[in-house]
């Protein structure tokens, strides 16, 4: 079975690696470009967006062939709402459609597999102190859940390799374990997804292309399907006490839930739309205090992983405790990059304010060194 998953990750990463280079040519020849601005587009150039097509291709092709049927997923559906989002996306990157019309599209393809499909939550497991509740509760908490994962990913991807590397660490998270409790179909399917995503970020580190909304929407909502059916797996394959699921769950997707709703707050407290754009998201912070993208998306990645296994570790303590950790670390790493921030801003004010004084009085120095 090892060669399968191996073979499965080694198609879907060829296919998107070598799949690019004609994408970048097209979308070139097409003028398909994501044009750069002064408020929030950190690059200075001309970038082709249309990197999702290599993730839907190699992601799709790779676990089509080698992927079985799942007794905890139905492929049909499952096939159908990427091809919604994947078709959304493409038509966003080439002609950007309306805010509530990539919602529509969003809240079609999650309902497909909710009510269809059989990704849905069973409880509440304590969110709100609330566990047992009316199906039609679950099912609009269940829908509300994907389409915030969704979202998130979308997000996020701001800065070159982000998003595809935090996806990379999400579901293979995911996949492991699916595949330690004996749902290989899954599992292959999040290895065809890192496959062709590492094949995409190839191609994204040197930012010669973007995943655009192509990509965010794929990779979120496998990303929000695997949180689901991980959490309703640990009802009968309990490998985390006292319900935690939920919350490790929300460990594996902490930056972008948690960039997400930091953001979110500080728009409204500033009275502004929270789906208005703005620089504070994490990857704005950390380029401000210097990182470079890379940088900047490794930094990320690595407090992903910590988040991750201190969650795993933590798993025995009390809930509250285990949620009280995973808050105190996020808030912790943000309130440094805002300190460091601070720090920085004050001293370039302090330049540019020594700056003129010098060309306002150009004697000032010599007057003062005698």
């Amino acid at each position: 079975m090892i060669i399968v998953f191996i073979v499965t990750f080694l198609a879907s990463l060829i296919i998107a690696w070598v799949s690019i280079p004609a994408i970048i040519k097209v979308a070139e020849q097409k003028h398909l470009y994501d044009e750069p601005d002064e408020l929030r587009k950190i690059h200075i150039r001309k970038v082709p967006t249309l990197g999702g097509i290599a993730i839907f291709a190699g992601t799709v092709i790779s676990a089509t062939f080698f992927a079985h049927h799942s007794k905890n997923l139905d492929l049909g559906t499952f096939l159908s709402a990427i091809t919604i989002l994947f078709f959304t996306g493409i038509k966003d990157d080439i002609i950007p459609l309306t805010p509530y019309k990539k919602f529509l599209a969003q809240l079609l393809a999650v309902c497909i597999v909710v009510f269809w499909g059989d990704v849905q939550l069973s409880s509440l497991y304590g969110f709100f102190f609330t566990y047992e509740t009316h199906p039609i509760i679950l099912y609009a908490a269940t829908i509300f859940t994907m389409i915030v994962i969704i979202n998130a990913f979308n997000l996020i991807d701001g800065i070159n390799g982000l998003a595809g590397g935090i996806a990379c660490i999400v579901i293979s998270t995911f996949g492991i374990w699916f595949f330690r409790h004996n749902e290989e179909s899954l599992a292959i399917w999040a290895m065809a997804t890192c496959g062709a995503t590492l094949g995409f970020l190839r191609y994204n580190f040197v930012g010669k292309i973007f995943m655009g909304d192509t990509g965010s929407l794929i990779l979120g909502f496998i990303s929000a399907v695997f949180a689901i059916k991980f959490i309703e797996m640990n009802k009968t394959e309990v490998s985390f006490v006292g319900g935690k699921a939920p919350l490790f769950a929300i460990a594996i997707l902490v930056i972008p839930l948690f960039d997400t709703l930091r953001v979110f707050l500080i728009r409204i407290a500033h009275g502004k739309s929270p789906f208005s754009g703005d620089r504070n998201h994490l990857h704005h912070l950390l380029l401000d205090v210097g990182c470079t993208h890379l940088q900047a998306s490794f930094v990320l990645y690595g407090l992903n992983v910590l988040v991750i296994v201190a969650a795993y570790f933590a798993n025995l303590l009390n809930v509250y405790v285990y949620f009280a950790i995973l808050f105190a670390i996020m808030l912790s790493f943000t309130q440094v990059l805002l300190s460091i921030r601070k720090r920085k801003n004050a001293e370039k004010n302090i330049h540019e304010t020594s700056k003129k004084a010098i060309k306002t009085y150009p004697y000032a120095t010599h007057y003062e060194k005698n």
